[in-house]
């Protein structure tokens, strides 16, 4: 889900993170805590971050993904 809001494909997050495409992969196969070593959770959560994703907390409705509006421009 935040990979898609970002537009990145699966090889672009796994470069950013600094993890393989496998890991990657993996992790979206995945329905809730993905099963992946914490070093590379933690990879991958602080990439997304740092691109602008803010991750809602689960409710009755589900989980979701935030992004950073970007501020207008004013002339």
């Amino acid at each position: 889900m935040a990979r898609s809001f970002l537009k990145w494909s699966a090889v672009e997050l796994a470069e950013k993170a600094g993890v393989g495409l496998s890991t990657i992969q993996r992790m979206e196969l995945d329905d809730g805590f993905p099963a992946a070593r914490g070093g590379n959770i933690e990879a991958v959560y602080k990439t997304l971050i740092a691109a602008g994703v803010t991750f809602l907390p689960e409710t009755d409705e589900g989980v979701g993904v935030r992004g950073k509006h970007k501020a207008k421009r004013t002339r």
